[in-house]
């Protein structure tokens, strides 16, 4: 019986296995290898190795100097007991138990001290217990102060490798006879059989560390031994000990200086006299080197004695059974690195046959191939691999001869996938949904309609065209428009079964074959070249055929032509005379061949016909045949071979080649995937293999990238990646499980997702990344219910056999298994509060068990009491929202029980038969679910297509839907807020307004191709997740109801409805995975399978939604060239309130808006008009508007350069207490960050230098010379939009209404002083655009989308003059810079041009209103400049640039000019700067275009010629540049503004800041710099002194929640000590160096996002808090784990700060005193001595809280902090009875003032010199305390809640943030 160790997953990482350090392990000076033997040529000497101390040296018995047997220095726990093994004859320890966790043997007794081993080789004796499990954890320390977790076990299915945590998996295998060769070696994985041998391992750790981590190796931490195994004995040492070699024979052969010893007798096994010791006992050392095998890697082993007994001098391997052998070649296959593979010679007789030898070191070629190899080989020297860095970690590559890497594979799949032309996207089907993925991005598009899984695609020559091909009894065929995802044209085939289709490069002919409906073979060609321009799809040709098709394609040099392949034939086919003939190729003695697949040659010479060229097609048997096409012959035909065994070279051809799924061919190298699961490139004469990657699973098809540098692989397995054959890495682009879904859960905590399926697994899944990372495989159960832990990390699963075993995925541990049910567990589900676990089977019984230890126990079975036979439905019980009832279906199926969940007793039975008296039928319950708690309701679907909604306490029939799905509901949810229903059925899923107040009820979603088997909603309801033939993520783009607005009017009835398009929905899929938006047209109702599918496609991608409800007054359009505005009136007047959307006057209709690229989703209150004016509106009279009706339709246009404001909660109160002129206790000193949400909110004059930009509701005025900056304030909100004059003497800025206003602000500024001069009150809601005339006599402002006015001013007054109401929402506006009468403006599809006329003191606007071009389609026309005299340019949503005459007011040309929206425009003189949301500005010149102009519709787009392209780091939203366009300031929706100089090509950031949240800010200890953090997971430093960016570390896909700075330390100061540590979400810590910017530590101490964290104020300490309450105080020089205090579990930590004290003051020792806060109003206070370890609970607070807080959305913070003028006082805000700031004295025991306060408090800081204490509201203000007088003073500034504020070190300045905007406050009062 032999044990081996599984290996896999990052390959060698370019460093070989051989590795050692010279001067260890020699004699007499000679230098030595460590006992490595010979390092291959091409690896690298790893770095230096510990050496360690004298007392460790030559080995140290670990056992016994620890003394295990007195348990002072080590720990034992559960079963774990010494006995005397016979065989050994001696003391072993036994350590059994069924949950590993639970019974182990642990070195050093506590996790806080170190065994401190420094030797390299870890020696294990030890022997798994028959049939059982074992797993072995060793902590190791890297040099870079980093505590690594290997671990190894039985247990484990697969290698899986973390920063901090390497799994490998344990494989145990019979012994020596005791398996046949016939055995299948997947059979060795899992529990140990019974004839398991005591095994000698052997671990390299440093060499383990530097393979799969590329660290360097410290020393051994700790060890632990879990159940179930036998141990006898620990040791370390520098020796290699080899058991098979005796102290004579190592003399003898002066092993000595290899590093080679005998096995010292303490760690010998017996060995009876004339017997081998490698015959009773297995050798396991890893890594492994230089292995003679067919794979090199773990299988090698130390010099043993030749078999008659001699030691040769060279060490030799010892003879491996053929057992042994095939499990160390199981292992390789699925983990290893391989070695270079030698390939045996090409031997050409009648057909060229290649052979694939097995890779192995050069030393295993045979003796008699050795001089062959050289001459087929002359560059053999350099052949041995060394494999290149992994890509994916699941997938490796073996190169071969033409590279000098090497590396390994597993994994990937989907029937066929295709390249986009341009080689950045892949398209592939997912059941009926057809998905394109960005392979960098992994940005996925979808294509929607079919209804049935699609069976075939296939893309013209340049990716325009995309065909597909519908499976199932209604074949049809779809043709889309690749770019806009449009579907052009939906056809019937008369095919039964499409099996290929193929397109001709032109687009214009698409040729497919299947079976018709008697089975017989159907080829069809269709005339396809009229549906671009909306013509039909034609039958051009077609014919029935008795042979076989396999492959089908058009010859890409004739679109008449094409060749097919297919079981014992290859046949021509041609169009003519609208006949499709063929003729077959003369296969010869290949006539018996089943072909699978066909590919052209690539590339074309000049002197060569178009027909004349190669065409290859490959077999099942492994033959490629080569056929001239022209000729009508096969010209050469080729054998790919499987590997020869080594040492065995076949002879015989007989036997199977290759059998070859797929081919593809580029200029260069030819592609094949074969049934052996390989992907494998050849030259094109097929000579040898390149590069192959091997997966689990046959590859289905091969597809080579447009440029040839990548290769596109589909297995059968439903898996899809590439092979980037440049890097040789793989990169798998999406996993599956393969087969069904049957039931999935999601845990809100850690934002995963576990699904279980039909194939046997059991998948854990990352809900923010899509990928998957954990993968539980029962083999001989199915698993069918499953279940997370709502606060544990613990997974619940059912299985097929009745059992219910629970997980702990923090440790990978099974937890504890039940076996109280016999059969299909059809419902397991936890209370939400987590106390509880139920489950039933389709027997009917119901278990009980408690969860408050994370081992559950039974509390109690019933039988009979759940419905039997209940079906394949996972969610058969349902506990609700209270934890306090259970509901389910049964006893029978027309009863629905409720039962007190924690007991099970029964409250109530409902007979739903009886329901309805009317039916003739009776009704049944199919599925359950609870409202949430406050209604008390319980919903019941039916089997006759009804939702019964019943009373949860009486049973009484509240109200009931019919009918909801045409077949039966198979699941149903409800969300949280009560406001939507998901159901189940008929392949879709609908979601319903549960109150059922419109008429439009419910939506309906397509996708599924198969029925659904759950649906619900994620614990956040951002997403809609569904189960059935694949995993379904859908964005639920309706707000939950805590986080929408309030309604600002009484009226409860206006929640909003998902009413047909108002909802744009998302979906995406893990596994078979794709993310899309659903938009307009989602709430049509699917039709009966039998009818066929819809001719236009159902869910267009990229229009929006319309409006919800739409008022009885219709839009007005201007029919006349221009209209008249002049029939206007008072909109003041009484009675004149605008009708809202649903026809109540006062309202509110909450719209959900979706915006496009990278906007988030936004929802915002459209409110009807108010009669009465805003203050000072009378001063702006007449106010003018037009009786035109405005639409009101307030849906958010698509288009991103519509402003939409970032949503908050917070608003400013009327009244505070602003300081008098001259008295400020502080000043604004700096602003760091830019608004990218903001729109044109940046303006630069390059004539006087002015430069000013928006921050919040922050007006920033700075010098680019000097870096300073002058704010303006008087905003209350976030500013949308910036103009300035053209003599830059005046600036308007425009923000949105505040509270109790009725109207936005638009503030006139005068630029010299920065005095606001007027304010102007006009617009509802935002203000879109604001431009000055050309003589800047008039304002014109624009409204947005909800608005829809456009107003003019007058700049001498500013009175205003017009006001005009448009019927569809504008974008942009700009004044004529040539007449001051003429404007123009952007919207839905149209140019307005606009005229002012003036009769003496009126002034009347006239409008043209031009549609766009027809050639663009439905577009928006997003932006706008004029260019030279006459000319306008306008961009579009779609990219493209119109070019107008404003004379004749037409558009006389368009270009492309962009992927994405064009939402800037700046033009000068000849040339045009274009800026779009894909991240790029564009530089045109345009000097052509005046000649075009006169060409009219004839002028073609040749002329404009791109200049330059810059691609800068967001979506661009505004520009300034000079008159020549040689340089001007971008800014970017990333909050970044960039200096731009065309003539030098750069780039420069001039203004950054954060996009997303500010998390929290710190000042350095010398105040010169300061640090943030933000929910985009980076760490910025700042320079005070100029406001800039200095360094930012970037982690991807967390979020940084907190940030302290290392303080002074005790020794002197220097930049080297300058650190600062972060806090991730992910509950790592990592400390960066600020002077090497650098990471120097990383840790992972908690399992949940970090909340808070310090440093203790000497700096050697490290206290972090985390969401679930922990407190941990880890060491930043060792990266160890000191403490862990849990008196705050349960609660985030929301405060941590240290402070100095006096030694034994308080009473305890130690000086230092910190406290923890908890959002539970508790708060610690410790006294530590860290120096001792010491760390003592000085006091513990708790503050009182009125029982449920009324007007709170969600409950302000609790903060406290140490009183720096007070010793001994700490200061208290938070929820409470008052609003308040308590000072509690710790001597006292009690509170010693109070401070009342206006608000709750968000944020809190108290000066360290001053009496100053600093504190944040979420009114958006600031107030700062004088103490202990307890003058006020209150700040405005913040356009939201001020949620940090931060005194620095010496008091004299202070940082606040208000989500992304940090503002920077100095001091003034003394």
């Amino acid at each position: 019986m032999r044990a081996t160790l599984r290996l896999g997953g990052h390959g060698d990482n370019g460093v070989s296995t051989g590795q050692g350090t010279l001067g260890r392990g020699c004699v007499n000076g000679v230098p030595g290898t460590g006992g490595n033997g010979r390092r291959p040529c091409g690896g690298t000497v790893p770095p230096p190795i510990p050496v360690p101390a004298a007392w460790q040296r030559p080995y140290l018995n670990i056992f016994k100097h620890f003394r295990v047997e007195e348990w002072k220095r080590s720990a034992r726990e559960g079963d774990v007991a010494a006995l005397t093994d016979a065989r050994l004859k001696g003391t072993v320890y036994r350590i059994r138990g069924s949950i590993p966790a639970s019974n182990y043997l642990q070195l050093p007794r506590t996790g806080t001290q170190s065994l401190g081993l420094a030797g390299r080789y870890l020696y294990l004796l030890f022997r798994p217990m028959p049939r059982k499990h074992f797993v072995i954890h060793l902590d190791v320390a890297t040099q870079e102060n980093q505590v690594v977790r290997i671990s190894f076990s039985t247990l484990f299915k697969e290698f899986k490798s973390t920063a901090t945590w390497l799994q490998f998996p344990f494989l145990c295998g019979a012994a020596e006879g005791s398996l046949g060769d016939g055995a299948a070696r997947r059979d060795l994985m899992g529990a140990a059989p019974a004839d398991v041998r005591w095994t000698c391992l052997v671990l390299d750790l440093p060499s383990i560390l530097s393979l799969y981590l590329s660290r360097r190796y410290s020393h051994l931490k700790s060890v632990k031994l879990c159940s179930n195994l036998l141990v006898k004995n620990l040791c370390t040492s520098d020796l290699v000990f080899d058991p098979g070699v005796t102290f004579s024979e190592a003399r003898r052969a002066d092993l000595a200086c290899r590093g080679v010893a005998p096995m010292p007798r303490e760690m010998a096994f017996p060995v009876p006299r004339g017997q081998k010791w490698h015959d009773l006992y297995d050798y396991i050392r890893f890594p492994s080197e230089g292995s003679k095998l067919s794979y090199d890697s773990i299988q090698k082993i130390c010099p043993g004695p030749a078999a008659g007994g001699q030691v040769s001098k060279d060490p030799q391997p010892v003879t491996l059974t053929k057992a042994v052998r095939d499990r160390l070649s199981l292992i390789h296959q699925i983990t290893s690195p391989k070695a270079m593979p030698r390939r045996r010679p090409v031997i050409t007789r009648s057909i060229p046959e290649v052979h694939l030898t097995a890779p192995g070191s050069p030393a295993a070629v045979p003796a008699g191939d050795q001089e062959l190899e050289k001459t087929q080989r002359p560059h053999s020297a350099g052949d041995i691999g060394q494999s290149a860095a992994v890509g994916d970690g699941g997938i490796h590559v073996y190169a071969h001869q033409r590279s000098e890497r090497t590396i390994r594979a597993t994994h990937t799949g989907s029937e066929e996938a295709l390249w986009t032309r341009n080689n950045a996207a892949v398209v592939y089907p997912c059941h009926a949904v057809i998905v394109t993925l960005q392979i960098q991005t992994g940005e996925q598009r979808f294509f929607i309609g079919h209804t049935d899984k699609v069976s075939a695609l296939a893309f013209n020559g340049n990716s325009t065209l995309l065909a597909s091909a519908q499976a199932g009894p209604l074949s049809v065929v779809r043709l889309w428009d690749f770019p806009t995802g449009t579907c052009l044209s939906v056809f019937k085939t008369h095919v039964r079964s499409l099996l290929s289709l193929s397109f001709s490069y032109s687009g214009a002919v698409l040729c497919g074959v299947g079976k018709d409906g008697h089975g017989k073979t159907l080829v069809v060609v269709w005339n396809a070249a009229q549906v671009t321009r909306g013509g039909e799809v034609a039958v051009l040709a077609k014919a029935h055929t008795d042979v076989d098709i396999q492959a089908l394609k058009i010859a890409f040099f004739d679109d008449t032509r094409m060749v097919s392949c297919g079981r014992d034939n290859i046949r021509l086919w041609r169009v003519r005379s609208g006949a499709l003939r063929s003729c077959p190729i003369n296969l010869g003695e290949y006539h018996s061949l089943e072909f699978t697949d066909l590919a052209f040659e690539e590339g074309h010479a000049a002197e060569r016909e178009p027909e004349d060229r190669m065409l290859f097609v490959c077999s099942k048997s492994g033959h490629v045949l080569e056929v001239d096409y022209k000729n009508v012959c096969v010209r050469t035909v080729r054998r790919l071979l499987p590997a020869e065994s080594r040492g065995c070279p076949r002879q015989d051809k007989a036997g199977p080649g290759i059998a070859i799924n797929s081919i593809s061919f580029s200029s260069t190298f030819c592609a094949t995937g074969s049934e052996d699961g390989y992907l494998r490139l050849w030259p094109l004469d097929f000579s040898a293999v390149v590069l192959e990657a091997e997966h689990e699973a046959p590859v289905s098809s091969v597809c080579i990238s447009p440029d040839s540098r990548k290769v596109l692989c589909t297995t059968a397995a439903g898996n899809v990646g590439y092979l980037d054959i440049q890097s040789q890495g793989y990169n798998t682009l999406m996993r599956s499980h393969e087969d069904s879904v049957l039931a999935f859960s999601v845990e809100g905590i850690w934002k995963q997702m576990a699904t279980v399926s039909q194939d046997n697994t059991i998948r854990v899944w990352d809900l923010a990344s899509m990928q998957q990372l954990y993968d539980f495989t029962a083999a001989d159960e199915m698993p069918c219910a499953v279940a997370f832990h709502p606060t544990q990390h613990v997974l619940a699963c059912g299985f097929d056999s009745g059992m219910v075993r629970t997980f702990s995925l923090a440790a990978s541990d099974l937890l504890v298994e039940h076996k109280q049910h016999r059969t299909v567990i059809t419902g397991l589900t936890f209370s939400p509060d987590g106390n509880f676990m139920f489950s039933c089977c389709l027997q009917g019984t119901l278990a009980l068990y408690s969860c408050m230890a994370q081992k559950s126990h039974v509390l109690r079975v019933l039988g009979n009491v759940v419905v039997r036979d209940a079906g394949s439905g996972p969610d058969a019980l349902v506990v609700s929202g209270d934890s306090r009832l259970l509901a389910f279906v049964g006893p029978s199926k027309y009863v629905v029980t409720v039962m007190e969940a924690c007991s099970l007793d029964e409250l109530l039975r409902v007979d739903i038969s009886i329901l309805d008296l009317n039916s003739t039928a009776l009704d049944s319950a199919v599925r359950v679910c609870f409202a949430p708690a406050p209604r008390g309701e319980l919903l019941v679907s039916t089997s006759s297509n009804k939702i019964l909604v019943l009373d949860a306490k009486t049973g009484r029939l509240v109200r009931e839907v019919s009918p909801v799905h045409k077949l039966s509901c198979s699941s149903l949810a409800l969300s949280k807020d009560g406001r939507y229903l998901l159901t189940a059925g008929d392949k879709v899923i609908k979601v319903w307004d549960y109150r059922m107040r419109f008429a439009v009820n419910f939506q309906v979603y397509i996708g599924h191709s198969e029925p659904v088997r759950q649906v619900a909603f994620t614990p956040d309801q951002r997403h809609v997740i569904s189960v059935g033939d694949a995993i379904f993520l859908w964005d639920f783009l309706a707000l939950p109801a805590e986080r929408s607005p309030r309604a600002e009017a009484p009226s409860s009835e206006s929640a909003l409805l998902p009413g047909a398009g108002q909802r744009r929905s998302g979906f995406s899929c893990v596994g078979r995975s794709w993310r899309n938006d659903l938009g307009e047209g989602s709430s049509e109702k699917l039709k009966d399978a039998s009818e066929t599918p819809r001719q236009t496609v159902p869910l267009p991608l990229l229009s929006s939604p319309p409006c919800l409800d739409v008022s009885s007054v219709h839009q007005a359009g201007c029919q006349s060239i221009f209209s008249e505005s002049d029939k206007e009136e008072e909109a003041g007047l009484p009675g004149s309130s605008r009708m809202v959307a649903n026809g109540d006057k006062d309202a509110t209709v909450r719209v959900v808006e979706s915006v496009r690229s990278e906007e988030l989703l936004v929802v915002r209150p459209k409110v009807g008009r108010e009669s009465s004016r805003s203050p000072g509106e009378s001063a702006n009279e007449p106010r003018k508007e037009t009786k035109s009706p405005k639409s009101q339709c307030s849906v958010r246009p698509d288009s991103y350069r519509h402003f939409t404001p970032r949503f908050k909660a917070s608003v400013l109160p009327q009244n505070f207490l602003s300081p008098p002129a001259g008295s400020e206790f502080f000043k604004l000193k700096g602003v760091i960050g830019y608004n990218g949400n903001g729109r044109g909110n940046m303006v630069w004059n390059p004539d006087t230098g002015f430069f000013a930009y928006t921050c919040g509701c922050v007006i920033v005025v700075e010098d680019l010379h000097s870096g300073s900056q002058n704010h303006w304030l008087g905003h209350t909100e976030e500013i949308s939009t910036l103009a300035l004059s053209h003599d830059a003497q005046v600036l308007a800025s425009a923000s949105g209404k505040r509270s109790g206003d009725s109207h936005c602000q638009i503030r006139i500024w005068n630029v010299q002083d920065g005095v606001c001069t007027a304010s102007l009150f006009h617009h509802e809601t935002q203000v879109q655009a604001m431009a000055f005339s050309r003589d800047d006599r008039f304002l014109v402002t624009l409204g947005d989308y909800s608005d829809q006015t456009i107003a003019l001013w007058n700049t001498y007054t500013y009175k205003l003059i017009s006001s005009t109401c448009i019927s569809e929402p504008v974008h942009d506006v700009a004044f004529s810079p040539f007449s001051h009468r003429d404007l123009a403006c952007v919207g839905k599809g149209a140019m307005m041009f606009w005229l002012l006329e003036q009769q003496g003191a009126d002034v009347n606007l006239k409008v043209h209103r031009v549609p766009a071009p027809d050639v663009l389609g439905p577009v928006e026309l997003t932006s706008l400049c004029y260019g030279d005299d006459g000319l306008l340019y306008s961009g579009t949503n779609s990219g493209q640039i119109c070019l107008w005459d404003t004379e004749t007011n037409c558009c006389f040309m368009t270009w492309e000019a962009d992927e994405g929206e064009i939402g800037v425009l700046v033009c000068g003189r000849d040339r045009l700067v274009s800026g779009s949301n894909t991240k790029r500005i564009r530089l045109w010149a345009v000097a052509a275009v005046q000649e075009l102009r006169l060409k009219g519709a004839d002028a073609r787009s040749s002329s404009v010629l791109l200049e330059h392209e810059i691609t800068l780091d967001g979506t661009i939203v505004s520009a300034a540049f000079d008159d020549s366009l040689e340089m001007g300031i971008v800014g970017t929706t990333a909050g970044t503004l960039w200096y731009i100089n065309w003539t030098e090509s750069t780039s420069i950031r001039l203004i950054s800041g954060h996009k997303n949240k500010v998390t929290e800010v710190c000042f350095s200890p010398d105040e010169t710099h300061c640090a943030t953090c933000g929910e985009d997971g980076s760490v910025r430093i700042w320079s005070l002194g100029s406001m800039e960016l200095v360094v930012q570390f970037q982690v991807l896909n967390q979020s940084c929640q907190c940030l302290a700075w290392k303080p002074h330390p005790v020794v002197a100061w220097g930049a080297e000590s300058q650190h600062v540590v972060a806090g991730y979400s992910d509950g790592t810590i990592r400390v960066f160096s600020i002077s090497r910017t650098e990471m120097e530590l990383k840790m992972h101490p908690h399992a949940v996002a970090l909340t808070a964290i310090a440093y203790s104020t000497d700096g050697e300490m490290i206290l972090s808090g985390g969401k679930d309450g922990l407190v941990v105080v880890s060491s930043p020089r060792t990266g160890m784990t000191i403490h862990i205090l849990a008196e705050h579990k349960g609660s985030p930590i929301t405060v941590l700060q240290c402070t100095r004290k006096q030694y034994r003051d308080f009473g305890v020792e130690g000086g230092e005193l910190w406290l923890a806060t908890s959002l539970d109003r508790r708060v610690s206070v410790w006294a530590s001595d860290w120096l001792k370890d010491k760390c003592e609970l000085l006091d513990w607070l708790s503050f009182p809280a009125p029982a449920g807080p009324e007007g709170l959305g969600s409950l302000p913070p609790s903060l406290a902090a140490f009183c720096p003028w007070e010793p001994g006082t700490l200061v208290y805000v938070g929820f409470g009875m008052q609003k308040e700031a308590l000072f509690y004295s710790l001597r006292k025991k009690q509170v010693v003032e109070k401070i009342s306060l206006p608000y709750f408090a968000t944020s809190l800081s108290l000066s360290p010199a001053a009496r100053f204490m600093a504190v944040g509201f979420s009114e958006q203000l600031l107030r700062l305390l004088r103490c202990p007088s307890s003058e006020a003073q209150d700040y405005a500034g913040h356009d939201d809640t001020v949620h940090l504020c931060r005194f620095a070190p010496s008091g004299r300045r202070l940082l606040t943030a208000s989500h992304s905007a940090v503002l920077l406050w100095e001091l003034t009062a003394s």
